[in-house]
């Protein structure tokens, strides 16, 4: 049972919300946010979701925030949990805390393969073409009801935040981003110097989509827009591409990071610089990254140039967020193995504004 919530107070409380009894709490995760899952004796089911760390990083919404963007988002067709209720009160969950609808279908975490029933080459082609076009759904949403909840952020902006933070990680911490700041600063000096500003997840990947399957692969739910904010569209395609693999893709050289941390430590990273960060991207089936390019440019209307400054420039945003991890867990006195992700993802970065890494 955790120290700072009781099943007993959290069951009562909220049945006398919903005026039905929950007679089932079942935790799903308790990691950046303490994730439960409810059922009623109706038969309804919800999640709750409470945050637990790095909530007050720049990068990140405030509560009542992500909650706005998920009730203007129930007004579009992205799919997405409807938001029930907001609780400010922190007596039953040490802090604030949401309930939404909860759907069916699971997602795919970092370097986990689909689920079984989707592991066909049909399956995963599909899956390819239905994040792109879930992606450009998002971008396609009218971005005016946001723009009073939503920060907006440009491609420079975005890194000059993700320096800001290296800095903080750097005062804390004996983690070497040299490498990363290189890129960081080649980024500002390549910017796009124009684009059509567009609402985005900010943390788009397989993780937060969830798939089902009657017959076929279905979205059923985009989760966690805690990083929503208006931006470059085409950030957002990069992000999804970096976590592709593509036949040919030449791999980093790793043996530098093996002699640093060890065998053991490297033995995941080479896995995925093998298979990429989703490994079923590797799988036969899988859609290029040309081809997810090509149909989102048909969906959006939107042509994706400059390919190395928005995968380099998720790069360092995906690079950042593992640093800041790092960071929380020695402030926090927590064991810490994000040390060579850190500097994989940095060297991936480097790859890709050298051109060793084409699209």
């Amino acid at each position: 049972m955790d120290a700072d919530w009781s099943t007993v107070a959290l069951e009562a409380t909220l049945s006398a919300k919903l005026e039905t009894t929950v007679t089932d709490v079942e935790l799903l995760a308790d990691g950046l946010n303490l994730v439960l899952e409810l059922t009623t004796e109706r038969g309804d089911r919800y999640v709750l979701r409470r945050p637990r760390k790095l909530r007050q990083t720049s990068y990140i919404n405030a509560l009542d925030r992500e909650y706005r963007v998920m009730e203007l988002l129930v007004e579009t067709s992205v799919p997405t949990p409807e938001p029930v209720l907001f609780c400010e009160d922190d007596s039953v969950l040490g802090g604030p805390s949401f309930l939404m609808t909860a759907l069916r279908g699971e997602v795919v975490p970092l370097g986990s393969e689909l689920p079984r029933e989707f592991q066909t080459e049909h399956a995963r082609k599909r899956v390819g073409e239905l994040l792109v076009d879930t992606l450009a759904e998002i971008h396609a949403v009218e971005t005016e009801p946001f723009t009073e909840v939503c920060e907006h952020h440009s491609p420079r902006g975005q890194i000059e935040r993700s320096l800001d933070r290296l800095e903080a990680v750097a005062a804390t911490t004996a983690l070497d981003l040299s490498s990363l700041r290189t890129v960081a600063h080649w980024l500002l000096e390549n910017a796009p110097p124009e684009y059509e500003p567009a609402l985005l997840h900010g943390d788009f990947r397989p993780g937060n989509v969830l798939f089902a399957t009657p017959t076929a692969p279905e979205v059923t739910g985009v989760l966690d827009w805690e990083t929503a904010l208006l931006g470059d569209p085409l950030t957002e395609l990069g992000y999804l591409l970096l976590r592709w693999r593509d036949d040919g893709d030449p791999s980093l050289e790793l043996d530098g990071l093996e002699a640093r941390y060890g065998t053991d430590a490297v033995a995941d990273l080479r896995r995925r610089d093998e298979r990429g960060l989703a490994p079923f991207t590797a799988r036969p089936g899988s859609p290029s990254r040309r081809a997810l390019i090509a149909r989102y440019e048909r969906r959006t209307g939107r042509s994706f140039e400059h390919d190395r400054f928005y995968r380099a420039h998720a790069a360092v945003l995906l690079a950042t967020a593992w640093a800041d991890l790092h960071r929380h867990q020695r402030e926090t006195g927590t064991e810490s193995t994000w040390p060579p992700y850190v500097e994989y993802v940095s060297m991936l970065a480097a790859a890709i504004v050298s051109g060793e890494q084409p699209l």
